[in-house]
C-alpha cells in the first residue's frame, strides 16, 4: 500500500483550507493509498515533517501551501526518490504555474492521481535550496516589503510592488559566469529554475525546469517609464525581447555586490552576504506533474492563466 504524508499549511495564501484534508484522504484511500495528514505552525515544519517522512518510509510527500511551504517541502526531498506532490493554495504559486499543476485545488488533485512523476533540477544559492527563483535587488525588496504585510494575495503584493517602486534604487552588482565577468547598475538580477515568480510574472519565460541550467534575468536601471514597461512585458510574456534586458544561461554563476543586504529565496525574504554562489543540480527531485503541459506561448499563455485565475476566484467566492 503506497504511504503519503499530506502536509497543510493552514495560514498560506487566502484560501480557506477547511475539508482539504478529508478531500485529499477520500479521493487517495480508495485507490489503497495510506495517507497521514500534518498541519505547519511555524517555519521550518514542513521541512521537519517532509524529513520524517523519508524515516517513515513513505514514498510520497504531498505539499498544500504556497512556493514558501514548496520550497521546505522539497528541501528535505531532494535527492531521496520520494515524490512531491503539489496542491497549490499560496499568494503566487510560482513552481505549480510553471509545472503547468492547476490553481484549482480538485484540479489539482487530479495531477497525483494520474501517478505521473518527473524528475526536475533545482538550485542553491549559498547552500540554500530554491527552486523557483532567487534574486538581488528589487524583486528581493519587493518581497522584503510584502512579508512585512498583515494580508496576504495578490492585491496586497501589487500594493508593496508600488510602494517599494517609488523609493528603489538600482545597485551595482558583478557577476561571473560562463568563463566571463559583467559588472552592471541593475534594477535587478534574477537566477530562475523556473518561468515565472508566481502570479503569472514571468521573469524568464523561455527557462525549462529539467536542462540542467540557470535562466539569468538581468534588468539594466532605466528611466521611470522604462522600468515599469518592463512589468508590463512581464505580464504579457515579452519581456525577453524588452531592450533593458539581459538574458543569459549558465549551470552555475557568483553575483557579488558591495555589502550585505535583501535577497528572496522563492519569493521569500532573506538577508544573505556580499557574495552568492549559484549552483543547478540537474534532476535532484521527483515531482508530481500533469502528463500534457502546453508550450508557453507569449500574451495567449498568460492571458489564458488569467482568465482561469479569475474563474477559480468566482468558484471560491461562491463555495465559501
Amino acid at each position: 500500500m503506497p504511504k503519503a504524508r499530506l502536509i497543510i499549511n493552514p495560514i498560506s495564501g487566502t484560501r480557506n483550507k477547511a475539508g482539504l484534508d478529508r478531500l485529499v484522504t477520500d479521493a487517495l484511500r480508495p485507490l489503497g493509498w495510506d495517507v497521514e495528514v500534518a498541519y505547519t505552525k511555524g517555519h521550518g515544519d514542513a521541512t521537519r515533517l517532509a524529513g520524517t517522512a523519508i524515516e517513515k518510509g513513505y514514498e510520497t510527500v504531498i505539499a498544500a501551501g504556497g512556493d514558501g511551504t514548496i520550497n521546505e517541502t522539497a528541501e528535505a526531498l531532494c535527492g531521496t526518490g520520494v515524490v512531491l506532490g503539489i496542491l497549490p493554495c499560496g499568494s503566487g504559486n510560482g513552481l505549480a504555474r510553471h509545472l503547468g499543476i492547476p490553481i484549482d485545488i480538485r484540479e489539482g488533485l487530479k495531477v497525483i492521481l494520474e501517478n505521473h512523476a518527473t524528475d526536475i533540477d533545482f538550485a542553491t544559492v549559498n547552500d540554500k535550496k530554491f527552486f523557483c527563483t532567487c534574486g538581488v535587488g528589487f524583486d528581493a525588496a519587493v518581497s522584503e516589503a510584502f512579508a512585512k504585510k498583515k494580508t496576504r494575495g495578490k492585491l496586497t503584493y501589487i500594493q508593496s510592488t508600488f510602494e517599494t517602486y517609488a523609493t528603489y534604487k538600482p545597485e551595482h552588482y558583478t557577476i561571473s559566469a560562463n568563463g566571463k565577468k559583467l559588472t552592471e547598475r541593475a534594477f535587478l538580477v534574477a537566477v530562475c529554475n523556473a518561468s515565472q515568480y508566481g502570479n503569472n510574472a514571468y521573469i524568464a519565460p523561455s527557462a525549462s525546469i529539467n536542462d540542467g541550467l540557470l535562466d539569468v534575468t538581468i534588468i539594466h536601471a532605466g528611466n521611470t517609464l522604462s522600468t515599469a514597461l518592463v512589468g508590463v512585458d512581464m505580464l504579457t510574456g515579452l519581456i525577453e525581447r524588452n531592450m533593458l534586458i539581459h538574458t543569459f544561461r549558465t549551470d552555475n554563476l557568483v553575483i557579488e555586490r558591495e555589502h550585505r543586504g535583501p535577497s528572496h529565496v522563492d519569493g521569500e525574504p532573506t538577508e544573505m552576504d556580499e557574495k552568492l554562489c549559484i549552483r543547478c543540480h540537474h534532476n535532484g527531485l521527483r515531482v508530481f506533474t500533469p502528463t500534457v503541459v502546453h508550450p508557453f506561448k507569449p500574451i495567449l499563455t498568460p492571458v489564458s492563466a488569467m482568465l482561469s485565475d479569475f474563474r477559480i476566484a468566482v468558484n471560491n467566492l461562491f463555495q465559501k
